[in-house]
């Protein structure tokens, strides 16, 4: 498969990881066993790195807090910011944690079950850790859209008006 096909073929995935290596290989016009064997490849080489459903968590349960903390660091000579994500990365709280350019260095995705478990892990576990300088932390208050998918109910004609 070509390098475009396997961009196609990795855009449907994360956009709907339920299709079918039939639906697939029709809409990319391939062979099946083609794309089966491209999807083996990609998880193979870890270009796929797993599968995921998109879950309006406001429906599900009521004691769920997400925050994202902006991260201050010094970065260690030899291995930049590498080794500090590194760390927060393994609290398993840690939903994601990104390098950024401006301001921080990096954007680190907590959830908790309450307000004060988070606080809690931004001042024992997160400002402890050797070469953090500052945080700031910011409460999610309502998500509209996750990775692309809208989360209200609503109108389903999402076109834009547009007039004379």
């Amino acid at each position: 498969m070509t390098p475009e096909r396997q961009k196609s073929l990795l855009r449907l995935l994360q956009h709907n990881a339920k299709l079918s290596p039939q639906t697939l290989a029709a809409m990319l016009e391939e062979d099946v066993e083609a794309v089966e064997r491209t999807i083996r490849d990609l998880e193979g080489t870890g270009v796929i790195r797993g599968y995921a459903a998109i879950v309006n968590w406001d429906r599900v349960e009521g004691d769920r807090i997400t925050a994202i903390i902006e991260v201050k660091v010094t970065p260690q000579r030899g291995v930049g910011f590498d080794e500090v994500a590194r760390r927060i990365y393994r609290f398993p709280e840690v939903q994601a944690v990104q390098l950024l350019s401006g301001s921080y260095d990096l954007q680190v995705v907590v959830v908790g079950g309450r307000i004060q478990e988070v606080a809690r892990f931004v001042s024992e576990r997160l400002a402890t850790i050797d070469f953090i300088q500052s945080t700031t932390t910011h409460f999610i208050l309502k998500t509209y859209k996750v990775d692309g998918v809208v989360l209200e109910d609503g109108d389903d004609d999402q076109r834009l008006v547009i007039t004379p």
